[in-house]
């Protein structure tokens, strides 16, 4: 990676707190680089009682934009000028553009879910889907669910129900979407619900780096091989979650190409040009393997 920048170098980066070994450095840089684009792209650790103050310093910095993680995607929207369609819906933000000083959110998780689900959609569409956690990550699955792949049922199921219950209610308004269940992670009747879903999606950071040997469910019967069982998490690729998952014969995959499709749109948004998806993807994939 190149290390000369000038007062000509566009500044981006990512927002949260902690910053935990995100990828998104990484990757941002490395299609910079490609693109032979005067960019930079730099994690930014922002406690929550620093989000205001840290936006009007982006604004006053002239930072081009920013990816946000936990805990901040609900709370930023208060103070963003304008949202985009899915954001306002969603109800949370993952993506700032700055506009000659005025921010406008996005929510390209969204993308990174419909990319990742889309050769499934035919199997998806009329099925039982459960999705696990209440989060900024759920509601964008859940966007994304309605929108594009009409399941019949949405199980939701968290550690907290009056999380779970309060997201249920949410789109159950605003998308006028009413096949919703909600459970509480994980009594042992969790097992039938999960073995049958047609579609597990785990949208929690439970088995994440470096806590990789914790997963939301130890129990292989929770699983079957006509399932398709996605973990958005994709440090490791391949969480605990599943590998339990793929021992019961499921369709399993991770999170990597949901992380590179949403920071794809992301760095369009940003700089008005396609991100080399394929050559930053064979990127990262050397680089996690090191």
């Amino acid at each position: 990676m190149r290390d000369s920048f000038n007062s000509n170098t566009i500044l981006t980066g990512l927002i949260g707190h902690p910053i935990k070994q995100s990828f998104s450095p990484f990757i941002q840089n490395v299609a910079f680089e490609l693109k032979n684009m005067d960019y930079l792209y730099l994690p930014f650790d922002i406690p929550p009682a620093n989000l205001k103050n840290a936006l009007s310093g982006s604004v006053a910095l002239g930072i081009r934009g920013f990816n946000v993680t936990i805990p901040h995607k609900e709370k930023i929207i208060e103070f963003i000028d304008t949202l985009s369609e899915e954001a306002a819906m969603i109800g949370a933000v993952n993506t700032v553009v700055n506009d000659h000083g005025k921010l406008i959110g996005y929510n390209t998780d969204v993308t990174g879910v419909i990319e990742s689900l889309m050769p499934f959609k035919d199997e998806i569409a009329g099925s039982i889907v459960s999705v696990v956690g209440a989060g900024g990550g759920a509601r964008a699955v859940i966007y994304a669910l309605i929108r594009h792949f009409k399941p019949m049922e949405i199980n939701l199921i968290n550690r907290t129900e009056e999380r779970a219950l309060a997201l249920l209610n949410y789109f159950s308004t605003k998308m006028k979407y009413d096949s919703f269940k909600n459970y509480e992670l994980f009594p042992p009747d969790n097992v039938n619900i999960l073995k049958n879903s047609k579609l597990i999606i785990n949208t929690t950071s439970v088995g994440m780096f470096p806590d990789v040997n914790d997963t939301i469910t130890e129990l292989e019967e929770s699983f079957n091989s006509k399932q398709i069982v996605f973990d958005i998490i994709y440090n490791p690729p391949d969480s605990k979650l599943l590998k339990i998952a793929a021992r019961s014969g499921a369709t399993v995959f991770g999170g990597v190409r949901m992380f590179i499709q949403q920071a794809a749109k992301s760095f369009e948004l940003w700089t008005g040009e396609k991100m080399p998806v394929e050559e930053v993807t064979k990127s990262l994939e050397l680089y996690m393997a090191k």
